[in-house]
């Protein structure tokens, strides 16, 4: 039997979508998470990375959330940097790639044009620093090592804005959104299929020049008002009643973190090196609210008492 690719997420949105997009190529994966992979016991990280042999590994696991991490620093760092820099240690002993995904989050947004891969980096907290310093520690340790930035990440599955949008208009008919916060939304399935696409070609071959951080993001760019716009516009292709959607500023919608301003990523280095383009944002988010409303004929399964009105 072939080596398969272990993809390191468990259940999380963008290792689920890499599993389903590796089999459609009849790729063969481990899609492991915690407690067989946890970065918070270093000896289970060689032992699973040990028992699936793996020819490639894909890192989706992180620490995701923006204001806990503020409160829980050690955590955060554990799962990413730490983690991520035994893993990559152990790409590296074995002579295979690693891709590592990474975020937006470690430039402070104040540019006023998309990042590009060489631009300072500057996070403003605890998320945003820990995944810079996880980009560095496995940049370090492993020669053969892409480190994909992306932003705004959605499916139908998981905790994410597309679902928080259609939960909270089952609970009110007017949403608070903040406007003046500028991205690129990103399909975590799209996302999978230039995982994959970069994975068929380091299968054929390795190049020293496949090494580095890329930016990969859906094309185009929008305000979080201006996605929650096109949420509620495919959804009404379902019957939903669209919202009264009030457009706020950052300052009304106070977080222990204040997010990037303009974390619109260019993708000019992924194309040029890969030949590849992430598609339109709104097409992968159309797909997105269609699979949750189709397969559920509604959106009952999304309410969640832990959801708000005002988002992000």
């Amino acid at each position: 039997m072939a080596a398969p690719i272990l993809i390191v997420g468990g259940r999380g949105q963008l290792a689920v979508a890499t599993s389903e997009v590796a089999r459609t190529h009849g790729l063969p994966v481990r899609q492991i998470g915690r407690p067989d992979i946890d970065f918070a016991r270093p000896a289970s990280i060689g032992a699973a990375f040990g028992e699936v042999a793996p020819w490639l590994v894909v890192n989706a696991a992180a620490y995701t959330a923006v204001d806990a991490a503020e409160d829980d620093v050690d955590a955060a760092y554990c799962a990413n940097r730490d983690g991520p820099a035994v893993l990559a240690g152990l790409c590296e002993t074995a002579g295979i790639p690693l891709i590592h995904v990474s975020t937006d989050y470690v430039f402070d947004g104040n540019k006023g044009a998309p990042y590009v891969e060489t631009d300072a980096t500057a996070p403003k907290g605890v998320y945003g620093a820990s995944k810079l310093a996880g980009e560095q520690a496995v940049t370090a340790v492993c020669s053969r090592a892409i480190i994909l930035r992306t932003s705004w990440v959605y499916s139908p599955i998981g905790k994410n804005f597309v679902r928080t949008m259609l939960d909270a208009a089952q609970r009110t008919p007017k949403l608070r959104v903040v406007a003046d916060q500028r991205g690129c939304p990103t399909s975590a399935s799209d996302l999978a299929d230039v995982i994959m696409e970069i994975a068929l070609r380091l299968q054929a071959a390795w190049c020293d020049s496949y090494a580095g951080v890329y930016h990969a993001a859906g094309t185009g760019e929008t305000t979080w008002h201006g996605m929650a716009i096109a949420i509620f516009e495919a959804a009404a292709r379902h019957g939903l009643p669209t919202p009264e959607i009030e457009a706020i500023n950052t300052e009304q919608w106070p977080t222990k973190v204040r997010r990037p301003p303009d974390s619109r990523l260019d993708c000019s280095k992924l194309d040029a090196v890969f030949g590849l383009q992430l598609p339109p944002w709104r097409g992968g988010l159309a797909r997105t609210v269609d699979i949750i409303l189709g397969t559920s004929g509604g959106c009952d399964h999304l309410a969640s008492p832990a959801a708000s009105e005002r988002i992000p």
